[in-house]
């Protein structure tokens, strides 16, 4: 896995709508082109991340794909009615429409010296995901652990790779991601992991790939998107605050 890139000013763009598509019940795709899109530096990453500016807010969404011929950029949002800032933005948008935002972060890419791949989320990591599993190579196993909220949100993902993706069901109760991976038997050689989404179940898949399974942290990119019963705004503030605590006890180690 590629180190995670230093911290630096990324440029503001302002991009136009072009279109809009319904994925499903709670997912909204947004294409964004304009001249803007000629400063936007592909990173390599498959999760690269944009800051969306909304007002005085910015919301981190990743970046589903990125087509310089077409020259359009592709953004899926989660959306949950009148939730939220950016999904119901994205529920309204129109072509012209504008979008303002800085980036792109990220620091994860698919590994070609891993022996097989393992992705795992929720909706608020599919486009990293369907974006690792189309850029993993013909033939190279994957296994994907996917929590949606019934059948009608699972979507076609591309791949050329060796894939088995299971959909995981919240509303029918089956929706254990923490458990599916648990009972999951590894295969032999080197694995690559992915996990991200709601902040509960990546802290428990953190304890359990690193402290039960024994993989190593440079083969794992793990990290919480968001945490039930939090905004962005809270969620963010709690992770700054985790790691200055972090900070502060390997200072004192």
């Amino acid at each position: 896995m590629a180190d995670r890139p230093a911290r630096k000013n990324r440029p503001t763009l302002t991009l136009a709508v072009r279109r809009t598509e319904q994925l499903s019940a709670h997912l909204i795709r947004v294409v964004l082109g304009g001249e803007d899109l000629a400063k936007f530096a592909d990173n390599g990453f498959t999760d690269k991340y944009v800051k969306l500016q909304f007002a005085d807010n910015r919301r981190t969404y990743t970046v589903r794909s990125f087509d310089p011929e077409a020259g359009e950029l592709t953004i899926d949002f989660v959306y949950h009615g009148d939730e939220g800032l950016a999904g119901p933005w994205a529920a309204n948008a129109k072509p012209g429409d504008e979008l303002t935002f800085a980036g792109p972060g990220g620091a994860y890419a698919p590994a070609p010296e891993a022996d097989w791949h393992l992705l795992v989320g929720d909706e608020s990591a599919l486009p990293a995901i369907g974006a690792a599993l189309e850029a993993i190579p013909a033939g190279v196993p994957v296994r994907a652990f996917i929590q949606v909220a019934n059948p009608a949100e699972e979507l076609k993902l591309d791949t050329a790779a060796d894939a088995t993706i299971t959909w995981l069901h919240r509303d029918s109760g089956d929706g254990d991601l923490v458990g599916a991976v648990r009972g999951h038997e590894f295969a032999p050689g080197t694995v690559q992991a992915f996990v991200h989404g709601e902040a509960g179940f990546v802290a428990e898949l953190r304890r359990h790939l690193f402290t039960e399974r024994g993989l190593p942290r440079a083969l794992v990119s793990v990290s919480g998107y968001w945490r039930r019963g939090k905004n962005e705004d809270g969620w963010q503030a709690e992770k700054a605050e985790t790691r200055r605590a972090e900070e502060a006890t390997g200072a004192a180690r």
